[in-house]
């Protein structure tokens, strides 16, 4: 049937009606908060083309931690910004190193056990060239080098889980490090701890703000040759599939909003819980346009990440997370 017979305005009359038949919907649960950990104590300095996203002394991490706990966020992502840089990126697995110290005191604090903590794999924080694997030379210049680079990704899942972290999430985006680190976490007793893997991520422009707040921008080339082109949907599936045959549990689509699309394909090809990331320039340019009143703040960000949820990700992580907790209330 259709007009006059049929009004779809009929079910949008009032708040209630429109609750009533609302298809999908944002939880504080559904968000998990990424915090950027520094050397040092009461440390708290703001990432200049992030506002309201800090660098963070572990001291007050746990004070940010125990807030999201409060409001109900599923869980953290944890970065490291590391005293030291090496070629190598020794810090990643070093048992002192910053994600490891921050873990052992987020698992000390009763609040924030109530978050699940997924740390970061990669190797681009901590090392001196800013690639996320070893880099080798070659006639034709420098080359990230896959192979060599998976044991030490490995390396760094085991001390982070070791540490503390309930999830292990490897985003450097080298052929088959969801297959090292899946043996290695395994042959340490640690088979119960789940790997999301960044399964499509993306060589995106979007990511320029977080390089500021992790401290990891490329010292020289980019990274074209081991995160995806962005044209490309079908090599996304393929990654996924690959990874989840390696041993993944989750995958995480990154960024988000340029690439929904990829979120919706994943959600009908897979039954494995996604997740997907609004990354740091998703959050900066909304930054800007509050900043001239051109938007709503408070409707843009929860239609933004309603967005993602309704493209078919389980959980969002995003720099609002603590913002949109608090509108959810």
């Amino acid at each position: 049937m259709s007009f006059p017979q049929t009004r779809l305005r009929r079910l949008r009359r009032s708040e209630s009606l429109r609750a009533l038949v609302r298809e999908a919907a944002v939880e504080p649960g559904d968000l998990v908060y990424p915090l950027f950990l520094c050397p040092g104590e009461g440390v708290r300095r703001e990432v200049g083309s992030m506002p309201g996203v800090f660098n963070l002394s572990v001291d007050e991490a746990v004070r940010d931690a125990e807030e999201a706990a409060r409001l109900g966020l599923g869980g953290l992502l944890l970065f490291g910004l590391p005293e030291s840089k090496d070629e190598q990126g020794s810090g990643a697995w070093d048992e002192n190193g910053i994600v490891q110290h921050g873990l052992r005191a987020l698992k000390e604090s009763p609040a924030a056990k109530k978050l699940v903590l997924i740390a970061d794999v990669c190797l681009c924080e901590y090392t001196s060239h800013g690639h996320c694997g070893l880099v080798v030379d070659t006639r034709d210049g420098f080359e990230v080098e896959n192979d060599s680079s998976l044991d030490l990704l490995a390396r760094a899942a085991v001390s982070l889980t070791q540490a503390g972290a309930d999830v292990v999430a490897p985003s450097d985006m080298m052929d088959g490090r969801v297959g090292a680190i899946r043996r290695a976490l395994d042959q340490e007793g640690s088979e119960d701890t789940p790997i999301l893997s960044y399964a499509s991520k993306f060589a995106s422009a979007f990511y320029g703000p977080f390089r500021e707040a992790a401290d990891s921008a490329p010292q020289f080339g980019d990274r074209k040759t081991y995160q995806m082109d962005g044209a490309n949907l079908r090599e996304a599936l393929r990654e996924i599939d690959l990874d989840l045959e390696e041993g993944a549990d989750m995958i995480l689509m990154k960024p988000a909003m340029p690439y929904l699309d990829v979120i919706r394909a994943a959600r009908e090809r897979v039954g494995v819980p996604i997740g997907a990331y609004q990354v740091s320039g998703e959050y900066s340019m909304l930054q800007a346009a509050f900043a001239k009143g051109w938007l709503d703040h408070d409707r843009a960000i929860l239609e933004s990440l309603l967005g993602i949820r309704r493209a078919g990700a389980d959980f969002v992580v995003t720099y609002f997370a603590k913002e949109a907790a608090k509108l959810l209330g």
